[in-house]
């Protein structure tokens, strides 16, 4: 596995973890909160581990979004539709209004980000947790149009 797709699985991983809480996924997975840091650590000892399939699972049925899951499937050129009941039942309406919202604050984010001229680390997460929060109003809005094809 190359690097750039360990990284990657690695940084989904982490993002699955922070999304239930570290406390409580060590709670659910069964697993200690060192392991799950292992699981996501970029440290070069730990290059080689990566979260078992069954950790995954229990963690992103608890979790707000399926990081991992989701993960795996953009690397290999694919999407995934989730289906969440009473997430946002205002239909493509609200979809659009909350799309905008979104936009627009990952548009201030990466305007506050940019304006020394450089974007940091701190700075690169924020606008990666805006970016996933804008991926997950075009999932809730695809969706609501494939609800309005059947």
């Amino acid at each position: 596995m190359s690097d750039i797709v360990g990284g990657y699985l690695k940084k989904h991983s982490e993002a699955l973890v922070k999304d239930i809480g570290v406390e409580a996924a060590a709670r659910l997975s069964g697993k200690s909160k060192a392991t799950l840091g292992r699981y996501y650590s970029d440290a070069d000892e730990h290059s080689d581990r990566f979260m078992p399939v069954d950790v995954v699972a229990s963690l992103e049925a608890a979790a707000s979004y399926p990081h991992v899951t989701a993960a795996l499937a953009e690397l290999r050129g694919s999407g995934i539709t989730l289906e969440r009941s009473g997430r946002n039942s205002g239909g493509v309406n609200a979809d659009v209004i909350a799309l905008s919202r979104r936009f627009a604050a990952l548009m201030a984010e990466y305007s506050q980000s940019i304006e020394d001229g450089v974007i940091s680390v701190n700075e690169t997460k924020r606008l990666l947790k805006e970016t996933t929060r804008l991926q997950k109003v075009l999932v809730d809005m695809k969706l609501h149009l494939e609800q309005g094809l059947s």
